[in-house]
């Protein structure tokens, strides 16, 4: 039986998200700002849980609907069989996010929605589930346009960017499904050398990795759907076993550096924890000064920012000896760098051979591509 699904992604990889769906077996994908909506059956949002690098969550829709104030959102949520769905021994949270909505208050909304959850729950069962924000069983999102809104239930509980290997609990400044994004953007094809010579704590390595080696981004983590009663065991094991991609490692030449050895600490813990430090090769070294790993190859990086790291002077310092660098060592190279500091082609006085726009969170973003040429693409 065919279900409605919507898998959300940063924004700006959702054309790339549409064709990974598709190959995983998703019917009608359509790209918005946002996300992917689609529809399959269940082995097919088992299999986009446990292999999409780019989704942040797959929600299941359950319920549409018109509405004009706070009461029609509470009823129409009042209507859904929430315990057809999950029993009421589960924790619950409520997500409200909208669009152009006439509500004042997404807060208020989100407390209705709430509110009709565990009411229709008492009606039929005499309790309610309980609230839980920080670790939830079930998460219930509602999604509000102008007149039109829908209910959905989370299948992938933790978002898919948690892929269960990250050593430490810090937040990373770039996302793992990003990172994979970047990788993807880039163009890189395994059998060429990869380098990140600004690795920090090494996301963009154990992703690359990761994915020439064939390895399921979800193998080591649970899902929302596992706590629903539409769950099917036999079937999920089924998914989990049939989708081995182990690919040959012969060739696969993967660098990363940094100038900092606690980020290259980091990195190190990270790419261990991930199971890929065998095909990860790193050192301590300055952007500026390294030199070239291989003859030609992928760089891809996320270089220090005014967001991140130094002021908009040290920035305008740093840039032209990055252009410089990358001319002097890099000639033959296809180079990526992702940034919110939208001077940087300018400053390294190098000509982007694309330009690709992203969001990283709320922060607007671009992918810069640079084909370096010894002596050549100065403005």
């Amino acid at each position: 039986m065919s279900e409605h699904f919507f898998a959300t992604a940063p924004r700006g990889l959702e054309a790339l998200l549409s064709a990974e769906l598709g190959a995983l077996g998703a019917k009608g994908a359509t790209a918005v700002p946002g996300g992917v909506a689609f529809k399959g059956d269940w082995a097919v949002c088992y299999a986009a849980n446990l292999w999409s690098r780019l989704a942040s969550r797959v929600l299941w829709r359950v319920a549409e609907f018109g509405y004009a104030g706070e009461d029609d959102l509470y009823e129409a949520a009042r209507q859904v069989d929430w315990m057809r769905h999950f029993g009421v021994e589960r924790s619950l949270r409520v997500n409200v996010s909208a669009t152009r909505s006439p509500l004042k208050s997404l807060e208020f909304a989100t407390l209705r929605v709430k509110d009709a959850v565990c009411d229709r729950f008492r009606d039929a069962a005499g309790s309610r589930p309980s609230v839980d924000r920080a670790n939830p069983d079930v998460r219930v999102h509602a999604y509000l346009e102008a007149a039109r809104g829908a209910l959905y239930l989370d299948t992938s509980g933790e978002p898919l960017f948690k892929r269960g290997w990250r050593a430490g609990s810090a937040e990373a400044p770039l996302r793992e499904n990003l990172a994979a994004g970047l990788v993807l953007l880039s163009g890189w094809k395994f059998d060429e050398p990869l380098l990140d010579p600004m690795c920090g704590g090494g996301t963009i390595l154990v992703e690359a990795a990761a994915m020439a080696r064939g390895r399921a981004p979800g193998a080591r983590r649970g899902f929302g759907f596992e706590k629903l009663r539409v769950f099917d065991s036999n079937l999920w094991n089924r998914i989990k076993n049939e989708r081995s991609e182990a690919r040959s490692s012969a060739s696969l030449r993967i660098f990363g550096s940094d100038s900092d050895p606690r980020a290259l600490g980091d990195a190190r813990r990270n790419i261990a924890a991930a199971g890929v430090d065998r095909w990860v090769k790193l050192e301590q070294a300055d952007v500026l000064e390294r030199p070239a790993p291989a003859p030609g190859g992928v760089m891809i990086a996320n270089p220090p920012y005014g967001e991140r790291i130094g002021s908009k002077e040290e920035l305008a310092e740093f840039y032209p000896k990055l252009g410089s660098a990358l001319k002097k060592n890099y000639a033959g190279w296809r180079c990526h760098f992702f940034t919110a500091d939208l001077r940087m082609p300018k400053l390294m006085r190098l000509l982007p051979s694309r330009r690709v726009p992203l969001f990283n969170g709320a922060l607007e973003c671009r992918l810069y591509e640079f084909g370096i040429v010894a002596g050549s693409n100065r403005r």
